[in-house]
């Protein structure tokens, strides 16, 4: 596996288990040779990969183009992963009195509805030139719908803009959705929901401990 990460070698070796154990258990191999072999937990990185609000705000304000902006403030506003993000077309989008809500086909080919802020709403409206249900909510610079090269580029140059790391990747703006919603004290179950985690366990990761807190605070 070569330059892989950690966790694309463990994601591999576990599939590789998987396999292993599925044809024991179904009579192609005599016996489950994956059985001897024992995965290492890996170091958990996620806090690490957690923007502050303040990070975000740079990113998404730093970005003069109306379309680049939406994209961004989709991201992290509704919480999307990235493949959800240019996929969203605006039959998927029910208008509220207060915003919207989007139906949003995800992972684990589930659907769920994910809140669209009024502001975003409105900034999404203003964008739509094409008025057809199957029009993308994110168009692209031609207006067709934005491909995920595109997407991902668009993140990175707004964080290289912003003076963040090399690393930032859509999926972080995910990240500080969880994060920043958790801290002022949003239900999980309500995070969870509009995330679309299958177990809550994924979400409570994100209750980080902020700087200066911790249990010895709580002590008498």
């Amino acid at each position: 596996m070569g330059d892989a990460s950690d966790a694309t070698r463990r994601r591999k070796l576990s599939a590789a288990k998987s396999l292993l154990a599925y044809a024991a258990g179904t009579g192609v191999l005599t016996h489950n040779a994956g059985a001897a072999f024992r995965l290492e937990r890996g170091r958990d990185t996620l806090n690490e990969r957690i923007l502050t609000r303040e990070q975000v705000l740079a990113m998404i304000e730093a970005e003069m183009e109306p379309r680049k902006r939406a994209l961004l403030d989709v991201l992290y506003r509704m919480g999307l992963r990235i493949s959800e993000a240019c996929a969203l077309r605006w039959r998927d989008v029910t208008r509220r009195q207060q915003g919207g809500v989007a139906s949003v086909f995800g992972k684990g080919n589930k659907t769920r509805a994910v809140q669209v802020p009024a502001k975003l709403y409105k900034q999404l409206v203003a964008l739509r030139v094409d008025s057809g249900p199957d029009a993308p909510v994110v168009p692209g610079h031609d207006s067709r719908p934005l491909s995920h090269d595109a997407a991902h580029r668009i993140v990175k140059r707004a964080a290289r803009r912003a003076g963040l790391s090399g690393a930032v990747s859509a999926h972080w703006l995910r990240h500080a959705h969880a994060s920043h919603a958790l801290d002022n004290n949003a239900p999980v179950h309500v995070v969870q929901a509009t995330l679309g985690h299958a177990s809550l366990a994924t979400t409570t990761r994100y209750s980080h401990v902020r700087e200066g807190d911790g249990s010895a605070n709580y002590l008498d």
